[in-house]
């Protein structure tokens, strides 16, 4: 396979899933290598030649999206599902400044961490390196292409993509234009590859390919995240579900409490970060207000007894709600008894996703931000803030949930390890 046989054209493919992914990962490592030495300034202009190819491109790529849209809509695709698929040229711009906007971050690889003298009197550096080669599974939205290539790309990381068939014929058109724009900037054109079959057993070969991929991100539904989780014999960096709580404390301010708990349920209800259940202090002197407010907004509400008890429009909530991402208008409440019950909920139904805290009592603030053991703690703000972008890290690959490595919003610093460097002057162990 040549440089660019994996990305245009129709490969002839190896005999087997395992075969593929393993010519493709031994391709991708061989152009990391590449890429890992290249500079920033190097980087830099790559990524905005693609952002300006997939421009150039334009007209082909909405010609395969419409190819995409059309197999949904046969095939009977949610309506979330088809807008999560179909571009235009708003959201072709949007994808292309995405790139240019990766393009201007700062360059991670390389980044002294911090410098000390061993006891031996060498001098000890840890230094940021790209962890090498990761293979990114994905379901639905075409954008996850180009976002993907992007961020592995300024990071000094290789791509392997495997998106879903739904964008079958839209991810291979934005990968078509995205690699030509890097290899016409002079780095390698395998450095982003995107898997050429749809078949399910190649995904079961990248989870098992131990050795040649250092690390897999999944971005989809549940099912998708649990069985990578699962089948997964490389590293997972990754999410299962967001079961996100807001807690409304007895001294928070009434106005705020109310405001917080319907844009954290109702801005966009589908989205990873948007609470799904909301607790309120027993003591809290507003709680018909805001319950009000989430009614009032179109929200369906699941109570406790006590939650039931304030407004009749309240269903009783079963066992199973407490521990549902509903991804949708619908949101579990409880009443609790201060501080310590609202962190034992969280502890008992919490995913690590994301959650908050609304008070003006600074002290129990900090307990929960420090005792809360979630990816994203927050004070006084939406969980819809949950976001890479918002984070001022310019995009991000997902959020992770798991306690090592990278938690939270993973941007390009969280696509890099680190080495060692020792510098000594002659030193001999005795």
């Amino acid at each position: 396979m040549n440089e660019t046989s994996s990305q245009v054209g129709t490969p002839e493919l190896p005999e087997s899933p395992e075969s593929l992914v393993k010519e493709l990962a031994r391709n991708g490592r061989a152009a990391q290598r590449i890429l890992a030495r290249a500079s920033d300034a190097e980087k830099s202009a790559a990524l905005r030649a693609a952002a300006t190819a997939i421009r150039r491109a334009k007209g082909g790529i909405l010609e395969a999206n419409a190819k995409d849209v059309a197999a949904g809509e046969a095939s009977g695709l949610s309506g979330a599902m088809l807008d999560r698929l179909r571009l235009d040229d708003v959201r072709l711009e949007a994808i292309a400044s995405a790139i240019e906007n990766v393009a201007s971050l700062p360059d991670p690889v390389g980044d002294e961490i911090d410098r000390s003298i061993a006891p031996a009197g060498m001098t000890l550096v840890r230094r940021r390196i790209p962890i090498g080669l990761i293979g990114i599974i994905y379901e639905s939205r075409p954008n996850v292409t180009a976002d993907a290539a992007a961020l592995c790309l300024r990071s000094g990381n290789a791509a392997l993509l495997r998106g879903g068939s739904e964008a079958v014929h839209s991810n291979r058109a934005l990968h078509a234009a995205f690699v030509e724009g890097v290899a016409s900037a002079g780095l390698p054109a395998d450095a982003i590859q995107l898997l050429p079959t749809q078949d399910r057993a190649a995904v079961g070969a990248m989870l098992k390919a131990a050795g040649l991929i250092d690390m897999i991100v999944p971005r989809g539904g549940k099912g998708l995240v649990a069985r990578v989780q699962a089948d997964a014999r490389v590293p997972v960096l990754a999410h299962l579900d967001g079961i996100c709580h807001t807690y409304i404390h007895t001294d928070a301010q009434p106005e705020m409490a109310r405001d917080i708990a319907v844009n954290a349920k109702m801005r966009r209800t589908g989205i990873c970060g948007a609470m799904e259940t909301l607790l309120i202090d027993a003591a809290f002197p507003a709680a018909r207000e805001v319950i009000s407010a989430l009614l009032d907004s179109g929200c369906v509400l699941r109570g406790d007894a006590r939650a039931c008890a304030i407004d009749p429009r309240i269903a009783a909530a079963s066992a199973e709600d407490w521990d549902t991402e509903y991804l949708d208008a619908v949101l579990s409440i409880a009443i609790v008894d201060g501080l310590d019950q609202a962190m034992d909920h969280i502890a008992n139904h919490s995913s690590g996703h994301t959650d908050a805290i609304v008070t003006a009592d600074a002290e129990v603030a900090g307990r929960f931000l420090a005792e809360v053991d979630s990816a994203i703690v927050m004070h006084n703000a939406s969980s819809q803030f949950a976001d890479g972008g918002e984070f001022g890290l310019g995009a991000e690959i997902g959020i992770a949930t798991g306690r090592l490595h990278a938690r939270g919003p993973v941007a390009l610093e969280g696509l890099t390890t680190y080495k060692w460097q020792v510098l000594g002057s002659g030193q001999a162990r005795a």
